[in-house]
């Protein structure tokens, strides 16, 4: 028995998300199909966070368990392996490799780094089209930078938290979170161990306003201390979100 570590790219769109559910489709779901037409085996496997309907990521890892035998096996076969199975879906084994029995991808986890684009002008995308969310109005990218470095910190982001979300604290350090306009692209890049069910894309959200010039820098220290999910700003759209990075 071996346990792999694979790092895992996928467009979030067709899935209900990460997680598996009955008779819908997930991309743990995709995978674990994939692992078991390889080696006729069903193993369930474990991400290192689940990510929502729509969510993007260019480097989910995820950790499993493989008997196989005798025979020898390259994490580069089995990447191969997978991923032969894994077509059309668009989901793709980037890596594998052995790693030790303790390591766990979603417990040994020291840093994720999260991105949100955002495609800032008037007219239609004709190419990034459910791959950012589409901000029609003029936004402000360095008051939007200024106003996050607020929620720099150990923090209680309750008024950043899904109502649903079942983490058993809201408190969370973010470490960075850096917003920066390329042309007509504003890009929202934040890392830290741990992260609340939506909390990026309501810090995006709520950041909006402030790049719109409705809030003030103090406004989202206001929101911050609320500690009230219904004192800030919408919830920005997924598809915009991605998971870059995942450091152990």
């Amino acid at each position: 028995m071996k346990r792999w570590k694979i790092t895992i790219e996928y467009n979030g769109a067709p899935f209900v998300g990460w997680q598996a559910q009955d008779n819908q489709l997930s991309v743990q779901g995709a995978i674990e199909t994939a692992i078991e037409k390889f080696c006729g085996q069903f193993i369930r496997i474990q991400a290192a966070g689940r990510t929502d309907t729509g969510v993007h990521a260019r480097g989910q890892v995820a950790h499993f368990d493989l008997d196989y035998g005798d025979r020898k096996l390259e994490g580069f076969e089995l990447a191969k392996a997978i991923n032969a199975h894994l077509r059309p879906h668009p989901v793709t084994v980037l890596h594998a490799e052995e790693v030790d029995p303790e390591f766990n991808a979603r417990f040994s986890t020291k840093n994720k780094l999260y991105r949100y684009r955002i495609i800032n002008r008037w007219t239609p995308l004709a190419i990034d089209e459910g791959f950012a969310w589409h901000f029609k109005r003029p936004l402000d990218a360095e008051a939007m930078h200024d106003a996050a470095q607020v929620l720099i910190g150990h923090h209680d982001f309750t008024s950043f938290r899904d109502s649903e979300c079942q983490a058993k604290t809201p408190m969370r350090t973010l470490d960075r979170l850096d917003i920066t306009r390329h042309g007509d692209e504003v890009i929202l890049e934040t890392e830290g161990k741990s992260f609340l069910h939506h909390q990026v894309r309501n810090m995006v959200g709520t950041l909006s306003l402030v790049g719109e010039g409705k809030w003030a820098k103090s406004d989202i220290k206001t929101v911050l201390d609320a500690r009230d999910r219904t004192k800030a700003g919408i919830t920005a759209p997924a598809c915009g979100l991605y998971l870059m990075r995942i450091d152990y």
